[in-house]
């Protein structure tokens, strides 16, 4: 048995607590979302710097499942699991990128990429899936009742949960909104053998049947209002910082939808902290789409109210989410840590997408939110030249792959691609072969080797 302990407690402070294997997903007393709590007092009789010498002993070894980035964090996850219950992809580990020609072109000195996208199933989804997964086979192996783990999704979480069920052995149901996830993401559930429902409905409408099915004890929710996905999506703020030699970024910049993201994000520094690992907070920036920005609508009234909206269609339809459930989380977390939003029309994502793509990277239409959110806060100089700035990329730009073609086509309707680069089609002839290379060459001395 572990000596160290976690428990499920209400977001409102509401005294219960309740076990992390137990089925419950809202508070009885006041019916807001829960959160998991850890016995910090357990957990700092080891020191800070012990703590990071256990973390950089396991991390990326074959020691399983330790190796993972989730659960090379163990202690501070869901420390009681059994190993043999873990269902892991050795997720996490993730390239941080030194995007310093893009940087350049910004006005920032000092920016990186997390990108969360080179996973298993192409997104950061697959952190907090390791967690929920291994969880609810440890219920089956102590007798609980549960037949299958279902969600709602607009794309990636869908991805995750049936790709960490099948690896489990557990049926896995995915409710999408029809005709509103790329064929990419389609198929990652159809492979994976889930049963996957098309529903007539967004996001907003999907979550709504979700949760209604989940009330059956049999059908485990899978969705980020339960905290067991926000403990595994944590570990990216302790990886980062990690990857950082245990520094601190003075921004991070992530996308915004159904918002557990951000409290996720959030909750991995303040363990650090309190835990001796960290001795500051970074700010954090969240971009919302344009057509899907409650949260951005809530920041420009100071967080004093806070009302859903009908999300629109957008480019970014992971964060197509106008109701989002952790909203209450993610305002708590940007309070605490000086937190701004911003967000990005369709225009800006997939130009900014497209921009940031010609210095090397290959982004997710999330990530074109982040950064074109990340550019007007800089042009606005909330965020400072000299800062370190970190953006998380959500998800691999291959799963968009069809959006990213047209936008180079000049196809997305109501958008003039302003860094559209078509194939040049010519003749099998040297001569205007080596014609075209030369006014390729030409064109690209002209725009300066520094610019996009």
């Amino acid at each position: 048995m572990s000596e160290y302990s976690a428990w499920f407690e209400c977001i409102n402070g509401c005294p219960t607590r309740f076990n992390l294997t137990e089925v419950i997903y809202r508070c009885p007393t006041c019916g807001d979302l829960l959160d998991v709590k850890h016995d910090h007092d357990a957990l700092r009789r080891r020191s800070g710097p012990a703590w990071i010498k256990l973390f950089e002993d396991r991390y990326r070894r074959n020691d399983f499942p330790y190796g993972s980035g989730v659960w090379g964090k163990k202690e501070w996850v869901i420390p009681f699991i059994d190993n043999e219950n873990i269902v892991s992809t050795y997720e996490g580990g993730t390239n941080l990128m030194w995007a310093d020609r893009y940087g350049k072109l910004i006005g920032v000195e000092d920016l990186w990429v997390k990108q969360c996208g080179n996973s298993h199933t192409g997104s950061f989804k697959d952190l907090g899936m390791t967690v929920l997964v291994s969880v609810v086979k440890q219920m089956i192996a102590e007798g609980s009742p549960i037949t299958a783990i279902a969600c709602a999704s607009t794309g990636d979480t869908s991805a995750a949960l049936a790709n960490y069920g099948a690896a489990a052995g557990i049926p896995a149901v995915v409710l999408l909104p029809k005709n509103k996830v790329s064929p990419a993401q389609l198929v990652q559930p159809l492979a994976n053998g889930a049963l996957v429902l098309s529903l007539d409905t967004d996001f907003d409408g999907c979550m709504a049947l979700v949760q209604e099915i989940t009330n059956e004890p049999t059908i485990y929710l899978a969705n980020s209002m339960n905290s067991l996905r926000i403990e595994g999506q944590k570990t990216v703020s302790i990886e980062l910082v990690q990857q950082f030699d245990w520094e601190v970024p003075d921004w991070v910049v992530i996308p915004g939808g159904n918002l557990g993201n951000v409290s996720a994000l959030g909750k991995g520094f303040l363990i650090m902290r309190d835990l001796g690992v960290i001795q500051k907070l970074p700010r954090i920036a969240v971009a919302q789409a344009a057509n899907a920005n409650p949260l951005y609508l809530s920041y420009q009234r100071d967080f004093q109210t806070f009302e859903a909206v009908r999300a629109k269609k957008t480019l970014a339809s992971a964060i197509q989410i106008g109701n989002p459930v952790s909203y209450k989380r993610a305002i708590k977390a940007l309070t605490q840590f000086d937190g701004v939003v911003e967000q990005a029309t369709e225009a800006e994502l997939a130009d900014e997408a497209a921009r940031a793509d010609r210095t090397g990277m290959f982004n997710c239409p999330h990530t074109g939110v982040a950064l074109a959110a990340l550019r007007k806060l800089v042009d606005k100089k909330v965020i400072r030249s000299d800062e370190r700035v970190v953006v998380i990329s959500t998800a691999h730009g291959l799963k968009f792959a069809n959006q990213k073609i047209a936008y180079h086509m000049n196809e997305l309707e109501g958008i003039e691609s302003a860094h559209a680069n078509t194939p040049t089609e010519i003749a099998a002839d040297l001569g205007k072969v080596k014609d075209a290379i030369r006014k390729f060459s030409d064109r690209a001395r002209a725009l300066g080797t520094g610019r996009g």
